[in-house]
């Protein structure tokens, strides 16, 4: 048998690095809190290197040492350790025995794998043959930490989500109590009919019998009714809750927490509310009734012959112990199965994708073949899933049937020895059609069970980080007097291991009322000092000041409405052209709307359409080019009247016509506010009044156009070939 090892899943698709560590820091004693080690593992949108891992692993006491293995020399090294897998991904091995690994993957579960698995999965190197592997082993200083876990899940946040439905919910657990009263009388009728009514012949007593049991049907149904509204009612209320709070809550935390989660792992967030509310408002509920039921029928059945209910209470155990015998090696096949099918899907879109670069090189059989081997694995895998499947219900359909069989076996020699009446045997066998629905839907609840509360663990992360403006602190609504933007000794890196910073000791005053154009090659980090500036994020040295006052000490709200932002990436909502300049506003002003478009030359295109400023753009509406689409981002920003303009590439999209267009009505907006200009085209640049050049996160010279290109520096030989300067 494996020694038991603590398991964690994990909640997003790059947490596997995290969540490993936070397993393996539970096996020798600590608990410690995922978002925690996510910080320390500076996890980004990419996920986590073996760098970051063992970095945070050394940061709460362990010892680590990356090292690559060859296959056997993994059976001499210290257990549990992590192994980088199918080169993206990270598992721990945490026992080896008979040729046997035992792996804790926090995608899929505890699974046991044989060395060809293993070999097939961990190697990376095919020439050396060898394996990347993270050996850690705890320090003095690991057990010295205080345990940093406050991520216990707690269900009373959730139930006070029902309090405001006390009665709805006493109604409902009475329709409950009622429903079952109704069905524990059927038996007793049923056993009446027989040995009352049939034996005596007496067909009046039948058709009394037989009225009541209509009633009971016609109450049954009733309160299934009602039960369904009132049920409906609570679920609407109870999901709408969780999930506008969530949405709060996800609207107050830092824009940087939107740049290290991929948007899947939000939306899956936002399906989890819908898995508790269902547990709570249903699954929770309906086996509540269910438990009742086998309850009371459970009473009624000893009442009628204890026998008969031992040897119901006996398969029934045995047919729970052989559905869950079968979930290993169910686990296991879906795992694989899960490999080879993504494998399969990534090889049809590629097919698909790809199929003119397949078509000019000439490769169309290989490809083909390619993909009929995979099909070939996942046929295996299938197969070996339908027999595996084939086993648990006929041995699952076998142990049900033969209790039903037994049972049916011993109530009728029981009538005939004369211990139980011919009616007493029916209403029996009515009595074990209750109760086997409770013990499947037993099984359904546990499962139910370990979802919501995985559901419930993901949501309490994102409600347990720290807001972008947190209640207790007090920020500045008003930006002083003095307006101009001061950087001093600024350093930033972005999260992840290793990384170089970005910004490396950047001084700069960006003056009020000004333009200043931030020019340089790829990667310079001329789009990172911008989010800086509109504080996406916090820089890790310096600081920047608006006067003489801190900009991290001014409100994130005050702050943005004095911002007017065209970025790269800049988002349309699928919604009309009017609602995407005038964002936020229920009623738009039409004056200030006239005169973004006239600025953003825009107008002639808008009158084009047959619905004009009504037109709906975005995903579910009119396709727009990227010329337009910028243009509207533009119209954005001048609608919003801001101080700062903040614009990175704002045309870099536009051609010549419209872009000289644009910048000439530019000007004349840009005069008394402050503008800073992120560009690689220098005509949008050469009229500003400061010019900075940067290269590998440094700033290197500064200066009007005209001063730039006399130093003949780096300024020079970036524009001498685009502007055609004499060298």
């Amino acid at each position: 048998m494996a020694e038991k090892f603590n398991f964690f899943k994990q909640h997003d698709q790059m947490d596997c690095g995290p969540t490993c560590l936070r397993m393996i820091a539970k096996h020798y004693g600590r608990t410690i809190q995922l978002q925690e080690l996510r910080n320390l593992c500076q996890i980004s949108r990419s996920g986590v290197s073996l760098l970051g891992v063992s970095e945070a692993a050394e940061k709460i006491g362990f010892r680590t040492l990356g090292v690559k293995l060859t296959f056997e020399q993994l059976n001499d090294i210290e257990l549990p350790a992590i192994l980088h897998w199918r080169q993206n991904h990270f598992v721990i091995l945490y026992r080896i025995q008979r040729e046997t690994y035992w792996i804790a993957d926090p995608g899929v579960g505890l699974i046991k794998l044989t060395g060809a698995d293993v070999k097939e999965n961990w190697i990376s190197d095919p020439n050396t043959l060898e394996g990347i592997a993270l050996l850690l082993s705890p320090s003095p200083q690991f057990y010295e930490q205080e345990d940093r876990d406050q991520h216990a899940v707690s269900w009373s946040s959730l139930f006070l989500y029902l309090i405001g439905y006390r009665k709805l919910i006493f109604q409902l657990l009475l329709g409950l109590a009622l429903a079952s009263l109704l069905q524990l009388i059927v038996p007793f009728l049923t056993q009446s009919i027989v040995d009352i009514g049939v034996n005596t012949r007496n067909l009046n007593f039948i058709q009394v019998i037989l009225l009541a049991q209509i009633f009971l049907i016609v109450g049954r149904v009733s309160v299934e009714f009602i039960r369904s509204w009132i049920l409906l009612h609570i679920s609407t209320r109870v999901n709408i809750s969780i999930l506008t709070d969530f949405l709060i809550k996800l609207m107050k935390l830092p824009i940087s927490f939107f740049d290290t989660k991929m948007t899947g792992d939000i939306m899956q967030r936002m399906n989890d509310q819908k898995k508790i509310e269902s547990f709570l408002t249903g699954s929770a509920l309906t086996t509540l009734f269910s438990l009742v039921n086998l309850l009371l029928f459970s009473f009624v059945l000893i009442y009628y012959k204890i026998s008969i209910f031992s040897v119901f209470a006996l398969a029934s155990a045995l047919y729970i112990a052989w559905i869950t015998a079968f979930l290993g090696r169910r686990r296991l096949l879906n795992y694989k199965s899960f490999e080879v099918a993504s494998k399969n899907q990534s090889n049809v879109v590629q097919l698909v994708n790809g199929m003119q670069e397949i078509k000019l090189n000439n490769c169309e059989q290989a490809k083909r073949w390619e993909w009929e081997h995979l099909q070939a694995r996942l046929f295996k895998f299938n197969v070996k899933s339908l027999a595996l499947s084939q086993y648990q219900q006929g041995g699952a359909t076998l142990i049900n049937e033969s209790k039903n069989l037994l049972i049916t076996f011993l109530t009728a020699k029981a009538v005939i020895n004369g211990s139980l009446s011919l009616g007493a045997m029916v209403a029996i066998q009515y009595i074990v059609g209750q109760l086997n629905s409770p013990v499947d839907q037993l099984l359904g609840f546990i499962q139910g069970f370990q979802d919501a509360r995985i559901s419930l663990e993901r949501l309490n992360e994102i409600h347990q980080l720290s807001d972008e403006e947190p209640i207790d602190r007090t920020l500045n609504n008003e930006l002083p007097e003095n307006k101009s933007l001061c950087i001093n000794d600024l350093t930033f890196c972005y999260p992840s291991a290793g990384n170089e910073p970005v910004l490396k000791n950047i001084n700069l005053i960006i003056p009020e009322g000004k333009t200043t154009a931030i020019v340089g090659t790829s990667g310079s980090g001329k789009t990172t000092l911008l989010k800086l500036l509109l504080r996406f994020y916090e820089p890790q040295r310096g600081e920047i000041l608006i006067g003489n006052l801190q900009l991290n000490q001014i409100a994130f709200k005050s702050w943005r409405s004095s911002c007017g932002v065209v970025m790269q990436d800049g988002f349309i909502f699928s919604d009309t052209i009017e609602r995407n300049i005038a964002v936020g506003d229920q009623y738009p002003d039409y004056d200030k709307l006239k005169h973004a478009l006239k600025i953003a030359n825009i107008s002639d295109f808008i009158d084009s359409l047959p619905l004009r400023l009504n037109t709906k753009i975005g995903a579910e509406g009119n396709g727009i080019s990227q010329g337009q689409r910028q243009r509207i981002l533009i119209a954005r920003a001048v609608y919003k009247d801001p101080h700062y303009l903040f614009f990175d590439e704002a045309t870099n999209a536009l051609d010549a016509n419209n872009e000289r267009i644009i910048t000439n009505n530019l000007k004349e907006f840009f005069e008394k506010r402050t503008v800073v200009i992120v560009a690689h085209r220098l005509s949008t640049v050469r009229d500003a009044d400061n010019i900075i050049f940067m290269d590998k996160g440094k700033v290197l010279e500064q200066g009007t156009h005209d001063e730039l290109t006399l130093m003949k520096g780096h300024y020079f030989n970036l524009v001498k070939n685009q502007l055609e300067l004499g060298v």
